[in-house]
This record gives structure tokens, C-alpha cells and sequence, in this order.
């Protein structure tokens, strides 16, 4: 996370107030982008979108700057994007332009068999009106009119019903629509819009010997007739327009020639799905076919080429199937082969394209090599080594490099590892020096010496003592596992959670069990699990002469009064192993001047030139020999009779020793 943030911090100081303003101007002209989309802002919303795509464009040559400066700058990327403008651009535009031809093609193909299948339709219903027009010219004078039209009409139901259904056919003796429709010829066929209504129609008028008749054959443009046109398209939909003449805007708007329309009905066959891919490489096309219509207004008046636009998706697999429909079975077969050898030529450019890439790599991986070896250098990293695949110049080269930083390297090393461990031990130092209390507690008839004598630099013992209340005082004493930094920072941990809970607000009322099950829960959870501490706390009560404690893992503390010694055994294992362990406290009344010792294993384990320790029992007959003496004293006599009895002023261990006479 911290290197991330640290690349942010980078990446935010090499930003320019331009480049953040360039950033919020898009954002906010892409803001009113979208919201202009539901409702017109005005010219405010304008020229902010325009100042959007402005920053936009900022922004890309900025990008482009940077890319160049950043991405260019290897030997080896620029050979790589050079093939690539060689060898993938080339085919990606071919790709894209044989896509988008493809789909051009299809949309077209979609639109005209939409187109044909319409005016199959209509040219029905001309041949219809032609037959009519035809058998009532040849009706013989003084015959029943009305009769025959009705004999005709039935016979040209029976032939049209099948592909026309919903036609009908009317008789006239008003010229006046054909007049307005198709002025000066007698016959009509093709779309009519009419109230809002898109209608097939087919207007025929004749001259018989009872006089001028006007045959009027009707289908209206429904779903349900739509849901027959272009079987091998898939939804279909007619948008009837109406001049756009200002005002609030509703739907698309249409624009053909100086003259904006909208829609003002939608005719959609609901029964239509879009057919089912055939295979992976499928798409979904859609297309939009403009159809002319004539339109009678309200008012009497005619347009005679009002735009209808029909919107519909198909399959290029079903579109395909109508190409070669004259071919048969054998149709497919010319798609699949065409599609085989697309494949195999896009596969002879991939392999092209990555015998490149893999050349430019193998000339210019030892120079990358070289370079990002003396990178390493001069960030001050030598054991980076350089790759030997080639037993050439540069080979050689590589090798002299790797064998001039592995001499200077084992040098520095050895340098470096000493300054380490002797800074390390003196941050230990001194934090441990921070650790150990510097005043004595004011606690009537108590009174505390305190020394830790450290075999190295650092110690990894640890003592502490305070006080709680005006009558009672805490002491503690500790081993903490390690050395160096990692010690110390764990007797710092350790410290602080201990005086965190012994200054917590009613902590003088718990037992030293529950503190200390409390401080094994911390190191549990707050520390690796190679860190254990041993821990002896003891709290004494002055007002009571009361001594309760709680040992976990320590050696035993002695309570030392009238020549004899009582061990601090009660607790149990050491902290920072077993979450949730439970700790006994243990208690004794102290008698008046009763000595506490509390200490570490350092001053117990030195050893004789026969390899016997010093141990607890010695311990204790030197306790009880100085037991009057000042504190100074005892604490010094302990350590002068640890160091008599091993012979020697060398320390194999830390020794520390805090003794409190309670009286």
C-alpha cells in the first residue's frame, strides 16, 4: 500500500495545474454531455461540452508526450512498436475496414430485401387492380354494375387473400384521390399515409360505358403484416414521421435534406424475434431503410415523398443463406472457405509479428540487460548480475561486469554489516535506557534498587516498577526472548501495554492473574510467533502489608526475612505463546522488612571451573547474609557473589536484580 501511495505522491507532483484543469473540464463537459442527452440545457451546457472536448483532446497529446518520453525510450520498445505498425496496424485496419464493409454490405442487403418484399406487395396489389380495371372495361353496356364489381371483388379476394390479407377493394366513381396522389396519369401503387396510418395502396381508374370508375385496393401496414415481410430478418419496425416544427422534442429526429422530422407512430411486429446465432462469430446487424411515402394531410394537401424509415436487425448467418440460396448446399461452402483462409493468413501475421518481437529481443536484450545492471549500481545494489546466454562480445562483456560488481560488492557488504549491528546496538541501547524507570516510587515503607548489567551492548532483561495508588506499588521483571532492536522494541511493547492497564481506571482492584493474562493476550496477538517473554508482576499493598503476584515462566522471586526465603512460584507459563491462558495470582503477608528479590537467569546460571551454576539455593544464603544491609549493598553483593563463584569479570548473560525492602 505505502508503494502505491508512494507512486501516486510521485505521479501528482509531475501534474500541472493546466493538466488538472484539463481533467475537470472533461469531467464536466462529459457531466452535461449526459445530462443534455434527457433535456436541453442552452447554450451554457454547449459551450462547456465544447470546452470538455477540448481538455479531452489537451489530455491526449499530454498522454502522448508522456509515452514517448516514458514508454519509447528503450532501444527495445521502439523496435517493438515499429513492428507493430508494421506487421498488427496494418491487419487491424484491414480487420476494421473489412468489418465495418461487412456490416455496411449486410445492412444494405437487410434493407433490400425488406425493400423488395414491400414492393412485391405493392406490385400485387397494382397486377390486382390492373385485372379489375381490365374486367370492368369489358363489361357490356346496360349490364348490373354493383353486381359485377361484387363478382370481381370475390374472385380477386380468392387470389390475394393468401399473401394480402386485410386487403380490400373498394369502387369509385371519385377520381379525386387518384387527382391529388398521382396527378395526370390513372393509375397509382405505392405507400400512402393517411392520419397517421401507413397504407399499401393501388389506385387504377377506368373509363366504361356507364362511365368513370375508380378501383381502390387497400392493405394496411399493421405488425401482423409486418411480422410477414423479410423472413430472414429479424424485428422490424416503421417510424411514420411528421415535420419537426419546434416546440419540446420527443424521440429520435430525423433530418433528410433542409426538412427535420420526428415520429409520430411506431408500427413494430411484436411476434418477431431475432433468430438464434449459428455460431460464435455471429453479430447482431442492424440496418435503417428509408421508404417514401405519400402523405394526405388534414388539410386536404399532399406530400408526395414523405419519409418513412424502417429500423431492423437480422443475422449474417441468415443473410449469407439468402446470398447463395441459388448455389444450394454448396453455399456454405464458399463462406467457410473464405473464413478458413482469413483464419490462416491472420495466423501467418501473429507468427510474423512474433518472430519479430522475439529478434528485437534477443539484439537488444543484453544492451537491456547492461543498462539495468548499472541502474542497480547506482542505486547502490551489486549483487545484481547480468545474464550470460551467449558466449559472444556482449556475453563477455556481461561477464566481466557481474565479476567487477561481485568484488566490490563483497567489500562493501562486509562494511555495511558492521555499521549495521553497531548502529543497531546503539538504538537498542538507547531505547532500552528510555525503558528502565528513572525515579523511585513514593510509597510509605517501601523502598526499591534497581540494577541490570548488560553482558553485551544491549540487555534482554527488563524491570519496571511505579506507583498505583499513595498505598500500593507494582514491580515487574522480565526476559524478553531476542537480541538487539527486535528485543528492545518488544520490551517497549511489553511496557506499554503493562502501564496501559495497571493506570486503567480501577486496575488497583484486579488480580495480577488478570493483568497478566491480559499482557499474554497482547504479545499473542501483536507479535511473531518466535517472541515469548518470561514475567514476574507483583503489586504490594503498604495499608494491608499484603504482597500479591503473579509468575509467568520467571524464575521465582525471593521474599527474604528473619534468615529464611519464601519462592514467588505461583502463575504459569511464559507470555506470548498460548492465547487465552490462564494465570494464577498468588499472595503472602509480608512481615516488616521482609526483602523481595526479584532477578534473571543471568545471575543464577554462571558456572565454576568444575561447570556447576551458581543457582537459586546460593542465591538465596548470599540474600540472607546481606539481608540488613542498604539495598545498594544487597544488590551489589548478589552480583559480586555471582561473579566470585564463575571466576571470572566476563558475563556469559545479562544480569539484572531489583530488590525492595517492604516494611
Amino acid at each position: 500500500m505505502s508503494i502505491l501511495a508512494g507512486k501516486f505522491r510521485e505521479a501528482w507532483r509531475r501534474i500541472s495545474r493546466i493538466d488538472v484543469a484539463a481533467v475537470v473540464l472533461m469531467f464536466v463537459g462529459a457531466v452535461f454531455y449526459w445530462m443534455d442527452r434527457f433535456a436541453p440545457l442552452g447554450a451554457l451546457a454547449g459551450f462547456l461540452k465544447f470546452l470538455g472536448v477540448l481538455a479531452a483532446v489537451y489530455l491526449f497529446f499530454r498522454f502522448i508526450g508522456w509515452s514517448k518520453s516514458r514508454l519509447l525510450w528503450s532501444l527495445r520498445n521502439r523496435l517493438i512498436v515499429a513492428y507493430v505498425f508494421i506487421a498488427v496496424v496494418p491487419v487491424l485496419l484491414l480487420a476494421t475496414l473489412a468489418g465495418l464493409g461487412a456490416r455496411i454490405l449486410y445492412s444494405q442487403l437487410g434493407g433490400y430485401l425488406l425493400y423488395d418484399d414491400l414492393q412485391h406487395r405493392v406490385q400485387m396489389l397494382a397486377n390486382g387492380s390492373e385485372h379489375v380495371a381490365a374486367a370492368i372495361s369489358a363489361m357490356a353496356a346496360g349490364s348490373s354494375e354493383e353486381a359485377a364489381e361484387r363478382v370481381i371483388s370475390a374472385q380477386e379476394h380468392a387470389v390475394y387473400d393468401t399473401d394480402l390479407p386485410g386487403v380490400t377493394i373498394e369502387f369509385s366513381a371519385d377520381g379525386s384521390l387518384l387527382a391529388k396522389v398521382a396527378p395526370g396519369v390513372n393509375r397509382f401503387a405505392g405507400l400512402l399515409q393517411q392520419n397517421e396510418k401507413l397504407l399499401l395502396v393501388a389506385l387504377r381508374s377506368v373509363k366504361t360505358p356507364n362511365g368513370l370508375r375508380v378501383v381502390f385496393f387497400r392493405m394496411p401496414v399493421t405488425p401482423e403484416f409486418l411480422a410477414t415481410l423479410a423472413p430472414d430478418l429479424g424485428p422490424v419496425q416503421l417510424d411514420l414521421l411528421e415535420p419537426f416544427t419546434g416546440g419540446t422534442r420527443t424521440g429520435v429526429k430525423y433530418s433528410f435534406g433542409d426538412i427535420e422530422y420526428q415520429p409520430s407512430t411506431i408500427i413494430s411486429a411484436r411476434s418477431r424475434t431475432l433468430q438464434p446465432a449459428e455460431r460464435w462469430l455471429d453479430p447482431v446487424v442492424l440496418g435503417v431503410s428509408r421508404f417514401e411515402a405519400v402523405s394526405l394531410r388534414r388539410d386536404g394537401s399532399v406530400e408526395r415523398k414523405r419519409p418513412v424509415v424502417a429500423l431492423f436487425s437480422a443475422r449474417p448467418s441468415r443473410l449469407n443463406a439468402r446470398i447463395f440460396t441459388s448455389l444450394g448446399e454448396f453455399g456454405g461452402v464458399y463462406v467457410v472457405l473464405f473464413g478458413a483462409a482469413a483464419f490462416v493468413f491472420l495466423l501467418i501475421e501473429l507468427a510474423a509479428l512474433v518472430t519479430g518481437v522475439v529478434l528485437t529481443r534477443r539484439i537488444t536484450r543484453a544492451i537491456a540487460d547492461l543498462y539495468q545492471a548499472t541502474m542497480y549500481v547506482q542505486a547502490g545494489d551489486l549483487t545484481h548480475r547480468v545474464r550470460i546466454e551467449r558466449r559472444d562480445q556482449l556475453g563477455v562483456l556481461g561477464e566481466s561486469f557481474n565479476l567487477m560488481t561481485s568484488s566490490i560488492g563483497s567489500l562493501i557488504q562486509e562494511q555495511k554489516q558492521r555499521q549495521r549491528l553497531e548502529n543497531e546496538l546503539t538504538i537498542a541501547r538507547e531505547v532500552q535506557t528510555q525503558l528502565f524507570p528513572q525515579t523511585f516510587p513514593c510509597v510509605p515503607g517501601v523502598n526499591i534498587e534497581a540494577v541490570c548489567r548488560a553482558a553485551r551492548v544491549v540487555s534482554g532483561d527488563y524491570y519496571d516498577f511505579f506507583e498505583l495508588t499513595p498505598t500500593q506499588v507494582v514491580l515487574a521483571i522480565a526476559d524478553i526472548s531476542g537480541k538487539g532492536i527486535s528485543a528492545a522494541l518488544l520490551m517497549a511493547s511489553l511496557q506499554a501495554a503493562l502501564r496501559s492497564q495497571m493506570f486503567t481506571p480501577g486496575s488497583e482492584n484486579l488480580s495480577t492473574a488478570e493483568l497478566v493474562w491480559r499482557l499474554n493476550n497482547h504479545l499473542v496477538r501483536n507479535t511473531g510467533d518466535d517472541r515469548f517473554a518470561t514475567f514476574f508482576l507483583a503489586v504490594y499493598d503498604s495499608s494491608r502489608r499484603l504482597l500479591r503476584y503473579t509468575n509467568a515462566g520467571h524464575l521465582p522471586a525471593l521474599c527474604v526475612c528473619h534468615g529464611e526465603t519464601h519462592r514467588l512460584e505461583a502463575g504459569g507459563m511464559v507470555l506470548g505463546v498460548v492465547e487465552n491462558y490462564q494465570y494464577e495470582e498468588g499472595s503472602h503477608v509480608v512481615a516488616p522488612g521482609t526483602l523481595l528479590i526479584g532477578y534473571s537467569d543471568g545471575l543464577i546460571e554462571p558456572e565454576n571451573v568444575y561447570g556447576e551454576q551458581f543457582g537459586i539455593h546460593r542465591l538465596e544464603q548470599a540474600a540472607i547474609r546481606v539481608q540488613g544491609a542498604a539495598l545498594r549493598a544487597v544488590v551489589d553483593s548478589l552480583m559480586s557473589a555471582a561473579e566470585e563463584w564463575a571466576g571470572t569479570p566476563e558475563q556469559a548473560d545479562d544480569m539484572t536484580v531489583i530488590v525492595a525492602r517492604l516494611g
